[in-house]
């Protein structure tokens, strides 16, 4: 987090205010605006996103207000200066909550949480006309206004002012037209600027306006993808975050969900009704249908699913093999290994070319505490084992199906844990000439 500016230090140029304290009232929820989402970033996210795309360094605060500590943890990591408005208010209410700190800085950029379209390049606009008319005060407005002339009136709350100048009229506005009129009787410059496009400077008012916005900013992200040379199936059927990354050549299939900072290589294959959320794929993947996979890495080559679950922590090695209803937690597995059926690989580490059998277990929890169990090169785990970790398979062991694994196997050894098969020949018909005899 950013230090807030103290006295006796130099003016800074430029701070951007991001206004994220007012209810969510429109909305009738009790989540604050600013943690809305939409194009899979928060509103106070996307308006962070924007202004951290101007050419000019800027010194950022955020005014928190309604659910103020939720705003601070969501952001806490955000390098960012949180300013606390006492009661909700508008826009001047809030700059005068946070006096003392934006007295330190020569020009002020203020604007809302509630434009997620607004983008880099209309507030460089801004900053540019600000400069160039010597204005106080320079007000972002739509366009296309009735008689094609833009006034206060159809100001968007976006606005970029001397800060001195502006603190001095803060106390005699009751809102931006009359603040703007009080800079004019003081002598002082007021200047506006309209947007390229007005939906730019449109807030949202309503979750049907929300969603409507999240529809077209996802469009957006997918258009942006199969521009960059990604092929995407239905992409009106997809679920793309702002900050998904994939490489060329690619290909997206119909309802797939990349989600957070999913980064996916080139030559890469989604199927449908995959979910990946924060995770890192290499080239040359295939996850198949119906896979769900968070903050997990996977690397070239590798082949995971149908109906598999990669949960946080995982690291899929090269050309590994994780398949249908496997599912993995913290585990590591090395160039080849094979988890192919129906297993559960948790705080596990499997070596390049082990061989883990449909129905294994890693029994990774004692109630109170977490193990790991670690599995060698080339082992092979037979079907329907359990490993009781803490344990250790050394490279190349055996271990015979149906077992339950407690202590350490030797490299190169067979590991059998079951009961004895018991053979009793005759025994069925024994038994139906008993049940003929009790019941007559």
């Amino acid at each position: 987090m950013s230090k807030q500016p103290g006295r006796g230090r130099p003016a800074r140029k430029l701070a951007v205010v991001l206004l994220a304290g007012a209810k969510a009232a429109q909305f009738r929820s009790r989540r604050p605006t600013a943690l809305h989402q939409a194009g899979g970033r928060t509103l106070l996210g996307q308006a962070l996103a924007t202004v951290s795309g101007l050419a000019a360094p800027a010194h950022t605060f955020i005014v928190v207000g309604h659910q103020a500590e939720q705003v601070r943890q969501a952001f806490a990591d955000a390098g960012v200066h949180f300013l606390q408005q006492p009661r909700q208010g508008g826009v001047l209410h809030a700059l005068q909550s946070a006096r003392k700190a934006l007295a330190a800085f020569d020009k002020l950029l203020i604007l809302p949480c509630d434009l997620p379209l607004l983008s880099p390049e209309t507030l460089e606009k801004l900053l540019q006309a600000h400069r160039k008319q010597r204005a106080a005060i320079t007000v972002l407005a739509a366009t296309h206004m009735p008689g094609g002339k833009t006034t206060l009136a159809h100001a968007s709350g976006v606005f970029l002012a001397q800060s001195q100048a502006l603190l001095r009229q803060l106390d005699k506005a009751r809102d931006l037209a009359s603040l703007a009129a009080h800079f004019r009787a003081a002598g002082e410059r007021v200047a506006t600027v309209e947007a390229a496009d007005p939906a730019e400077v449109q807030p949202v008012r309503t979750l049907a306006g929300l969603a409507a916005l999240d529809a077209a900013l996802r469009d957006a992200i997918a258009r942006r993808l199969m521009a960059s040379g990604v092929t995407v199936f239905r992409p009106e059927t997809c679920v793309f975050d702002a900050d998904v990354e994939v490489a060329p050549d690619t290909v997206i299939e119909p309802f797939v969900q990349l989600l957070g900072r999913t980064k996916i290589g080139s030559a890469s294959r989604i199927r449908s009704y995959s979910v990946i959320e924060n995770c890192t794929i290499g080239s040359d993947v295939l996850v198949r249908q119906s896979c769900v996979l968070g903050e997990s890495t996977v690397a070239d080559g590798a082949r995971i699913g149908p109906f598999a679950h990669l949960r946080p922590g995982s690291v899929i090695g090269p050309e590994v093999h994780i398949g249908n209803f496997v599912e993995t937690k913290k585990a590591r597995l090395g160039k080849g290994a094979k988890a192919n059926h129906l297993s559960y690989l948790g705080d596990a580490i499997v070596g390049a070319g082990a061989n883990v059998g449909a129905g294994v277990i890693t029994c990774n929890y004692d109630g109170e505490y977490k193990h790991t169990t670690h599995i060698g090169k080339g082992v092979f785990v037979g079907s329907d084992s359990t490993l009781v970790a803490p344990v250790t398979i050394e490279d190349g062991a055996y271990i015979g199906a149906g077992s339950c694994i407690t202590h350490p196997v030797p490299a190169g050894a067979l590991a059998v844990a079951r009961a004895h098969q018991v053979v009793k020949e005759g025994w069925v018909a024994a038994r139906r000439a008993r049940q003929k005899t009790q019941c007559d």
